[in-house]
């Protein structure tokens, strides 16, 4: 017997994986036509999540500096400052900034890329460079 049946769904629907809702709501915030409010963003990812779970939602990504608020009456609007390749390198920084060592920590890092991710990040920095001159 199948005792997965016994199980209740989780409200009908699967959980999402990690940084999924960051990324729905960066990718709302990213379509917005100026500062939104978080009902705003809630409807355009999904209109049954709860109003706190976007607030909160938003909230973590204004303290990890990926959104900006300002207020309008008693509550805010919100607006990207980053996407969430943004948000991926700002996690990036972050833990390298927390190493005493970041030329190992780069070099451990890019031993470890596939020959394409290698590629791609040459052509990055390439590109970074040819922009500034450097």
């Amino acid at each position: 017997m199948d005792d997965s049946q016994d199980v209740p769904p989780l409200r009908g629907r699967a959980r999402r994986g990690p940084g999924e809702l960051e990324a729905s709501v960066l990718a709302a915030l990213g379509s917005a036509p100026g500062p939104v409010t978080a009902g705003w963003v809630r409807e355009q990812i999904d209109p049954s999540l709860a109003y706190t779970t976007v607030v909160t939602t938003l909230t973590r990504l204004h303290g990890k500096q990926a959104v900006v608020r300002h207020r309008d009456g008693r509550s805010y609007v919100w607006s990207a400052v980053s996407d969430a390749a943004g948000l991926a390198a700002r996690r990036m920084h972050k833990v390298l900034d927390e190493e005493s060592d970041r030329g190992a920590v780069l070099s451990s890092f890019v031993a470890g890329l596939s020959p394409d991710d290698e590629r791609s990040l040459r052509l990055g920095l390439d590109t970074t460079r040819a922009g500034t001159g450097s």
